[in-house]
């Protein structure tokens, strides 16, 4: 399997980016988490499968000229693995920088595979997982 997600994956990726940063923008936290929080799991995403979503995701994340942090991200991504009926957890965490600022982050796992976001993630508090285990 090629590292470079190919043009329909980044087509796809685009699109879920742009919908999840919408939902984002328009609902209300609770209602993104509760969005979040259906569907069945499957089974864990590979991890080469797992690697050419986050790349493709990423990707636009860098490029699209509205905000596409994290959050976007890991929601478009959560979004992409249920499309193919996989399982996809979307992690939030938070946590206090050198300022004492706090900090929130979001990962996506399938499984024991990382997907995306989930660099450092050790330093974060766990604050809530959607699903629920």
């Amino acid at each position: 399997m090629s590292t470079r997600p190919p043009a329909t994956l980044l087509a796809e990726a685009l699109v879920m980016l742009a919908l999840a940063s919408l939902l984002i923008a328009i609902l209300p936290f609770r209602r993104v988490a509760a969005l979040s929080a259906r569907g069945r799991q499957g089974r864990a995403a590979y991890a080469q499968e797992a690697a050419l979503l986050s790349r493709a995701v990423a990707a636009w994340g860098r490029r699209v000229p509205w905000r596409a942090v994290c959050f976007q991200q890991g929601l478009a991504t959560q979004l992409m693995l249920r499309r193919r009926g996989l399982a996809a957890r979307l992690h939030y965490g938070a946590r206090r920088d050198e300022t004492g600022t706090l900090v929130a982050h979001v990962w996506v796992r399938s499984g024991e595979v990382d997907v995306i976001g989930c660099d450092r993630v050790e330093r974060y508090g766990l604050l809530a997982v959607f699903p629920p285990a």
